[in-house]
C-alpha cells in the first residue's frame, strides 16, 4: 500500500475512521532526521500491505494536527487504532519499533 499524505480534509475518513490501524509519520521537508526515516517508513507500508495503513503529516502545512497530538519534535510516529492512539516514538527508530508499536 502506498504512504498517504495525511491533511485537515482527508484526516477524519483516513485515519479517525480508518478500520485498519494507521502508523502516522509526522515530518517536514527541512527535517534531516524525517529524510532519514523516509525508506523506512516506504518500507513499512510497502511491506504490511493491507494490514495496516501508512500516512504522512507534513507539520508545516497542518500545525492543526500537530498541535492535537501534541508533537514537539520531529519525525513522531503515532498510531491511531479504532480512532485512538495506541503507540508513539519520536526520532530515528529501526524498523523493528515501528513495526512493534503497531503490534
Amino acid at each position: 500500500m502506498a504512504v498517504l499524505t495525511i491533511n485537515n480534509e482527508n484526516f477524519d475518513k483516513e485515519v479517525l475512521n480508518s478500520n485498519i490501524p494507521v502508523l502516522l509519520d509526522f515530518w517536514a521537508s527541512w527535517c534531516g532526521p524525517c529524510k532519514m526515516m523516509l525508506p523506512v517508513v516506504d518500507e513499512i507500508a510497502e511491506t504490511m500491505g493491507e494490514k495496516v495503513k501508512v500516512g504522512k503529516i507534513n507539520v508545516d502545512e497542518c500545525p492543526d494536527l500537530a498541535q492535537k497530538y501534541n508533537v514537539m519534535t520531529i519525525p513522531t510516529f503515532v498510531v491511531i487504532k479504532n480512532g485512538t492512539e495506541t503507540g508513539r516514538t519520536i526520532g530515528v527508530q529501526a524498523k523493528s519499533e515501528i513495526v512493534a508499536l503497531l503490534g
